[in-house]
């Protein structure tokens, strides 16, 4: 099992909240960090625009990346919401064992 962390942005603390119960009820993330108070600058729409947003880091596996993805979409507000997978290199392996133990089977449908 290849251990990943998912960062997400969201527009505000609740939307972050609810995208991050959707993705522990789905089993599709293990655990989610909410980090609010964060300031983005980027291009869209033809110029540059700054936004405060929020940070939604989950913590998963490579085979659920997709998954988490569309769950991702379809509770998102945004257009085309930021969602990149990072991989995990090392860590604890008690704590990467739990991301398995509490994520669902690769290829497991939703409830």
């Amino acid at each position: 099992m290849t251990a990943v962390m998912v960062y997400i942005t969201a527009g505000d603390k609740q939307e972050a909240e609810r995208v991050g119960k959707a993705l522990v009820e789905s089993k599709t993330a293990a655990c989610v960090n909410i980090v609010d108070g964060m300031q983005s600058m980027f291009w869209w729409d033809g110029g540059v625009q700054k936004e405060n947003e929020v940070v939604v880091i989950a913590k998963t596996k490579v085979g659920l990346v997709a998954s988490l993805t569309e769950e991702v979409k379809s509770v998102h507000s945004y257009d085309c919401p930021c969602v990149v997978a990072v991989p995990v290199i090392d860590g604890n392996p008690d704590f990467i064992q739990w991301i398995q133990e509490e994520t669902k089977d690769i290829g497991a449908k939703k409830d």
